[in-house]
């Protein structure tokens, strides 16, 4: 029979444990660990871990497995903690004495409410001390820095070359997908057959699958194509957004130029690899990319593609491809280095990592996305649109997840066919208090639900501001769309519905950058700060303060007359 282990754990934290004799808890510890014999010893601190300077110095690192024979005596300690007798010191001392008596040991953060249970799941967190850790083959533990500064490196150097050198990197790339079509869709094939196998959900397979047979759906050409629109279009790169004459002889301009970095972790859509790869080449951006597990040969196999087109005066680590989940911790804390973070899945991932970094973070949680038909609707255009808009794709984020209906509507031809057509596609129907009660039909778990699926939960409002306000209650910022012949109505709708994209007489389907002309987009931002809405190149960039003049000096302000005129807008130069 096996036997389960046993792992008795001891925390303490600070002088809120035994004391008195004791010089501090975590030599007690170590000491209670031994005679218990037991299997592991977690010591909680203040901080996540070890690390290899004091942790509010930028340049120290966390140290992941401690090995006597590396670290001992190359570490500087900072300022004892505030919570505890002896800092970070003592825990060292005790967790090596126990350590190397053959108790492993992990010291981590005991302000995370998880830390325990990411420590019993097996998860890469806090500093691990082990008798046999110098034996073991390990990563290096600045890899996540080497990667961040090796896209910055190459990124500059992206910028130096023209725009019509980084239109010809996207056209190669395009022309590369096309010739490689065959191999992305075995390796494509091979992560949907493992996933089915794995028991993953539809909705995700859904996102997994490459190539779709239902007609709008993307596939290699389509992929290609998007990327040379995208190489087409006007580079805004450098572009002038504002001209001002300070002073006589002092022009000021206000320039687009790249972020710098930027980190995107995202499940399943293997396409999202390709958009964003060819966003940052367009925008000059150094790029570092997660995908998940479910579609690891599919992201392999696309970046190796798409790095052979880049040219060795950029260089192939402009794009990064993290192999483990396990980096992105060390990601996360580089906000020295890495710009901007973008994630792409679901709210728990987005939460997650807003949870976990310093670093701006761009995206979008949910995507609870409505479609409101008012009584003066056009019934046979708001069946188009409430079909497309929930059936079209159904586990995208700006599909259809709530209808809501206004009560004159009810019991009319022109909604009862709108409700025979959804579940004659299949769709099924969950209702909202009146909904339920009208239609018969299940009630509804909570309308802050995003199904992903053929499914939507429906409701009655009596008028489009309490349409507005369940949006405003329940959505979640993405898009929303009101069907209506009334253009005030309409117009009360567009102004006042508070979401990253509003639409009249539309499906929320159009929420997409390459439909809206942007080429191809890293997310849909519902953040209120930088870009909102489809994320393309635009969103990449930032501003620049180019000033000339010929010998000013600020001298107080007493020889400066200013006149601050806005001028016409030139392109500026190329870098």
């Amino acid at each position: 029979m096996s036997r389960r282990a046993k792992i008795s754990i001891l925390w303490l934290i600070g002088d809120r444990g035994l004391s008195g004799i004791f010089w501090d808890n975590d030599s007690l510890a170590a000491l209670l660990a031994l005679e218990l014999k037991v299997d592991l010893l977690v010591l909680l601190s203040d901080v996540e871990g070890l690390y290899s300077g004091p942790p509010s110095d930028p340049h120290s690192k966390l140290i992941h497995t401690y090995i006597k024979e590396r670290h001992h005596g190359g570490i500087t300690f900072g300022e004892k903690s505030r919570v505890g007798r002896g800092g970070m010191t003592a825990k060292v001392k005790a967790a090596v004495h126990a350590a190397y008596a053959g108790i492993p040991v992990i010291i981590t953060s005991g302000f995370a409410t998880d830390s325990i249970i990411k420590v019993l799941q097996g998860e890469r967190v806090g500093t691990l001390f082990h008798k046999d850790a110098n034996l073991w083959v390990l990563p290096k533990e600045d890899g996540a820095r080497e990667m961040a500064v090796a896209a910055r490196d190459c990124s500059r150097k992206l910028q130096r070359i023209s725009s019509e050198g980084r239109r010809r990197i996207l056209l190669d790339i395009a022309d590369s997908l096309e010739a490689n079509e065959k191999l992305i869709l075995t390796e494509n094939g091979a992560d949907v057959i493992a996933a089915q196998e794995s028991g993953y959900e539809k909705s995700m397979i859904s996102r997994l699958i490459l190539k779709r047979e239902r007609q709008g759906h993307l596939n290699i050409s389509s992929l290609a194509n998007s990327i040379r629109i995208l190489a087409n279009m006007e580079d805004p790169v450098g572009c002038v957004v504002r001209r001002t004459e300070v002073a006589d002889g002092l022009i000021l301009e206000k320039t687009l130029c790249p972020l710098g970095v930027l980190l995107i972790v995202f499940e399943s859509r293997p396409e999202a690899l390709v958009q964003i790869a060819s966003l940052a080449i367009r925008s000059g951006n150094g790029l570092l990319l997660k995908g998940g597990k479910e579609a690891m040969r599919s992201n392999m196999v696309l970046h190796k593609i798409i790095t052979e087109a880049i040219p060795e005066n950029v260089g192939q680590k402009l794009i990064g491809l993290v192999a483990s989940r396990d980096e992105i911790p060390d990601l996360l804390k580089l906000d020295d280095e890495i710009d901007l973070v973008i994630p792409r899945g679901s709210s728990r991932l987005v939460s997650q990592i807003k949870e976990s970094t310093k670093i701006p973070v761009l995206g979008h949680a949910d995507g609870i996305c409505h479609v409101y038909i008012d009584k003066s609707a056009n019934m046979e255009m708001a069946k188009q649109i409430v079909l497309d808009a929930k059936t079209d794709y159904p586990a995208a984020c700006n599909a259809m997840e709530t209808l809501l209906l206004h009560e004159d509507l009810l019991n009319t031809n022109g909604l009862n066919d709108i409700l025979a057509e959804l579940r004659s596609e299949g769709v099924v129907l969950f209702g909202g208090p009146r909904a339920s009660l009208a239609f018969e039909i299940p009630g509804t778990n909570s309308f802050h639900h995003e199904y992903s699926s053929m499914a939507c939960t429906i409701e009655v409002v009596d008028s489009v501001l309490s349409a507005i306000e369940h949006i405003h209650s329940y959505g979640s910022a993405h898009t929303d769309c009101i069907i209506t012949e009334d253009k005030e109505i309409a117009e009360i709708f567009l102004n006042q519905v508070d979401s990253a994209a509003v639409f009249h007489n539309a499906s929320t389907r159009f929420c997409d950058g390459a439909r809206f002309g942007l080429g191809a987009e890293v997310g849909i931002s519902t953040s209120r700060i930088h870009a909102r809405g489809p994320v393309g190149v635009e969103g990449l960039l930032t501003t620049r303060w180019l000033l000339r003049g010929n010998g000013q000096v600020v001298d107080g302000d007493k020889g400066i007359i200013y006149t601050h005129k806005n001028l016409p807008l030139e392109k500026a130069m190329e870098i």
